[in-house]
């Protein structure tokens, strides 16, 4: 696990569920059993008060996707938890009216769930993060101190802690498709070049994995299969190619020089 922290997450013994990084060989595999991997943190910890002792939330069990909105403001004195939702938040979170939250979903203590957001399941959340107005996550993990404020799409990712994503930054998953593989209706896994090695990813769609203390920049875009170092700073507005970018570098676009000139 030294890899990982030292490239990627420093702060990593910090976060609850580190143990999801022990014996795995890439530093996306976790995405591959976050179903798995929530149903066994649920089993291990199941302490907290149902989440029909809650009112202001609406509760659908009835759906194929099962899940909850928040219908009233409400910040949770003590952790709720569904067996048959496989949803568990904790406490000190708040959730704000109009926020969607599916599961499998595990959501740590002192978080912030605002309103509009979209919890699609098989989702981790640490702690003290922001899940804003707008915000769409899915099949992915943050850690602690992530901020998603405004308008961010995260899938099939990864976040460290202390990760701030500017507003509209997205990391997108899903590759360019030929017209075959859309007249079949299949995706192709992702391969992803690390040190002149193109490196099978076993994943069709992989969105990204962003290091501790990194700065993503106002509407910028990850490709899939993007890997982000440690105390990286991505610039506004750049799209950040797939592969492998080392730690302590800022990130910005090569030809993009702003000019200012008299009107």
């Amino acid at each position: 696990m030294n890899y990982f922290s030292d490239t990627y997450f420093p702060q990593l013994e910090k976060f609850t569920h580190n143990d999801i990084f022990r014996n795995i060989k890439q530093v996306w595999d976790p995405l591959k059993n976050l179903n798995k991997i929530i149903t066994k943190i649920l089993a291990k910890d199941a302490t907290g008060n149902p989440i029909e002792s809650v009112s202001g939330l609406t509760i659908d069990r009835s759906s194929s996707v099962k899940g909850i909105i928040v219908k009233d403001w409400i910040k949770l004195e003590t952790s709720i938890i569904s067996h048959d939702l496989k949803i568990k938040i904790d406490r000190g979170t708040t959730l704000e009216p109009t926020a969607i939250i599916k599961g499998p979903s595990v959501i740590g203590k002192d978080n912030d769930i605002r309103q509009g957001s979209y919890i699609r399941g098989n989702v981790i959340v640490g702690s003290n993060c922001v899940i804003g107005h707008c915000t769409e996550i899915k099949n992915s993990l943050l850690m602690n101190h992530v901020e998603a404020g405004h308008f961010n799409y995260i899938g099939d990712s990864i976040l460290g802690s202390y990760v701030n994503m500017g507003a509209g930054s997205r990391l997108a998953n899903v590759q360019f498709r030929g017209l075959q593989e859309k007249m079949d209706d299949t995706i192709n896994d992702i391969e992803i070049s690390i040190e002149n090695k193109l490196i099978a990813t076993g994943l069709a769609k992989l969105g990204s994995v962003i290091g501790d203390n990194v700065e993503i920049g106002c509407n910028a875009v990850l490709s899939p299969g993007t890997l982000i170092g440690k105390d990286n700073w991505i610039y506004p507005n750049c799209t950040v190619s797939k592969g492998f970018h080392p730690p302590g570098h800022f990130i910005s676009p090569s030809e993009h020089k702003l000019k200012s000139r008299p009107k």
